[in-house]
């Protein structure tokens, strides 16, 4: 007895021989597109390398270098002339286009089930090329971030078979990854920014390990042919105390404030650049370019408005600069990354913010007096740069790997984590979300559709109660029952309103007697949020959905509205691994 008992346990417990051989199969299959995932995500780390090699090649090493070497009044000019390429290219190339490069990722990444448009690339990768080889003063970072994120999702499009629903930005994130270690020689930021620049608060962390075999591939690429020493070396150690670390809490505020209005001038400047004709608004920024170009030169004796700004870095960490100069550049540096972007220029606020960060370090340098003159202006840029594109992580990291020296980590910390509390809501990014979605918020974001019922029993308005009663109620538990006429929606029938009508009168009265024409209804156009709420104010379980003849069209249910999970591939997501 006690035998036979356990043995039905045990067999009841496990899987049958067949489902257990189902259930291998499946593994084995995960397993094999997992490693053909990372396999791709390889291939686009390694193409994305060389690509963004070719790019800051010709951009920096041929056009922008060569431009330096010019006369001055060649220099001066040579931003509105990229300008006015840019909007060109941008036009005829691009088909209209916006300049948008690392927006472009941004955006893209929380639009679900739809694929960066390829058209514009080539395009806004010229146009970056004219701003930035012509002296305008945004990042390489931008396109590269773009580039990548095009090409990872380019062919992602084109092995679609490899993916599943919940991998479909699986390469574009590994491909923004791959643009910024590239770039930067930093592959740690490259993959902490592409995680991170999505969300205010949030990291998309199921990417991890894809977007870190791309940053990795690229990086390797890019060094091969670019070499491994970081950007800016910085010498030394930078030994701190704890007035540093007060001073650097006193930085990460100032940069905090500083990062927000620079945001709300970029929204400004991004609004102006969508306005009015082109070509005419890149010859007005030019002349405003050279204007700036004048006064650095006026200023400083060099022309440290023009390019991304590594030379501004360089010049603002030399200790001899008198603080008023520092603070003059810095105002003249922003008001040129401004009109850069206002004149339609394309490319990255990621340097832009780097160097506005390096000079307040620098003048706050002046008013605390550090141990170590470098100390300031480099956690500086983890406080700016954090602040502004809300990015905390891939700033401190940034500083590590983009100056070759760890030890500023702790204070560039404390000043990137004072500056995101002082920065609020705000970033340089119109596009990023809080924090990833759960389950229900994105049930609310779904349109009615995804939980619509077509196939509903309704009542014409002329049925009695007792076929009602019958039919509905008892045969299938159908508490509430559309009416509807043709096509055309009447109102609800409930057994509530049974109480009104006397028993024996149920196989004479028509449900209209007793039809609620007040019951509340939805549109084709809500989402399931709209719905969820008209139906909490009016204390209903089952909405009726007509379209915008009023004709109906079916119900959504509180109950099918649970049952989403399967819709939304929950179980499609932990078992990939790589969903967002």
């Amino acid at each position: 007895m006690s035998a036979g008992w356990t043995h039905r346990r045990v067999a009841g417990a496990l899987p049958d021989r067949n489902g257990r051989e189902r259930y291998l199969v499946r593994l084995l299959a995960l397993g094999r597109r997992s490693r053909q995932i990372l396999l791709l995500a390889a291939v686009t780390g390694v193409t994305i390398g060389a690509l963004v090699a070719l790019f800051d090649r010709l951009t920096t090493g041929v056009l922008l270098d060569g431009l330096r070497d010019l006369p001055l009044w060649v220099q001066a000019p040579a931003p509105l002339i990229g300008l006015v390429l840019a909007a060109l290219s941008l036009r005829w190339v691009a088909g209209g286009a916006s300049p948008s490069t690392a927006d472009e990722y941004v955006r893209n990444f929380h639009e679900h089930d739809v694929r960066l448009d390829q058209r514009p690339v080539l395009g806004r990768v010229m146009a970056s090329m004219a701003t930035l080889g012509f002296g305008g003063s945004l990042g390489l970072e931008g396109p590269s971030i773009y580039l990548g994120a095009a090409v990872g999702s380019g062919l992602q499009r084109r092995l679609s078979r490899f993916f599943s629903r919940q991998d479909t930005k699986v390469l574009l994130v590994s491909g923004a990854a791959a643009g910024v270690a590239a770039v930067f020689k930093a592959p740690v930021t490259g993959l902490v920014f592409a995680l991170e620049v999505p969300y205010q608060d949030d990291l998309a962390h199921r990417m991890l390990l894809p977007a870190a075999i791309g940053a990795a591939a690229s990086y390797v690429t890019f060094a091969t042919f670019a070499g491994t020493d970081p950007i800016l070396p910085v010498r030394g150690a930078p030994p701190f105390n704890l007035l540093d670390l007060g001073g650097a809490a006193l930085l990460g505020l100032l940069c905090g404030i500083g990062a927000r209005a620079f945001s709300v001038a970029v929204r400004h400047a991004k609004r102006v650049a969508a306005t009015g004709r082109p070509v005419l608004r890149a010859v007005g920024a030019g002349v405003i370019l050279a204007g700036l170009f004048g006064l650095s030169y006026a200023l400083v004796g060099r022309g440290l408005t023009l390019g991304p700004g590594y030379d501004a870095i360089r010049w603002a960490l030399d200790g001899r600069r008198a603080e008023s100069l520092v603070v003059g550049m810095l105002v003249l540096r922003a008001v040129a990354t401004l009109t850069t972007v206002a004149g339609g220029g394309a490319g990255g606020l990621f340097v832009p913010l780097v160097v506005l960060g390096v000079f307040t370090g620098r003048a706050v340098d002046g008013l605390v007096g550090a141990a170590d003159t470098t100390l300031f202006p480099v956690i500086g840029m983890a406080a700016f740069l954090g602040a502004g594109y809300r990015v905390p992580l891939a700033s401190v990291t940034f500083v590590a790997e983009f100056t070759g020296r760890p030890g500023f980590v702790v204070p560039g910390l404390i000043a990137a984590v004072v500056a995101q509390l002082a920065m609020g809501r705000s970033s340089v990014s119109p596009y990023q979300v809080a924090s990833r979605a759960g389950h229900l918020e994105r049930r609310f974001s779904l349109p009615v559709g995804t939980a619509l019922e077509t196939d509903v029993l309704t009542l014409p308005p002329d049925a009695t109660i007792d076929e009602f009663f019958n039919n509905h109620l008892i045969a299938t538990r159908q508490e509430s029952v559309p009416v509807v006429e043709g096509r055309r929606y009447l109102g609800m029938v409930r057994m509530y309103e049974l109480d009104d009508v006397a028993r024996n009168s149920w196989e004479t009265t028509p449900v209209s007697f007793i039809m609620r024409d007040d019951h509340p209804t939805g549109r084709l156009s809500w989402r399931l949020g709209d719905a969820i709420e008209a139906m909490e104010e009016a204390d209903v379980d089952r909405l009726p959905i007509v379209d915008d003849e009023d004709a109906f069209v079916g119900t959504i249910s509180a109950d099918g509205i649970i049952k989403l999970d399967e819709i939304l591939g929950r179980g499609g997501s932990a078992e990939s691994g790589w969903g967002q």
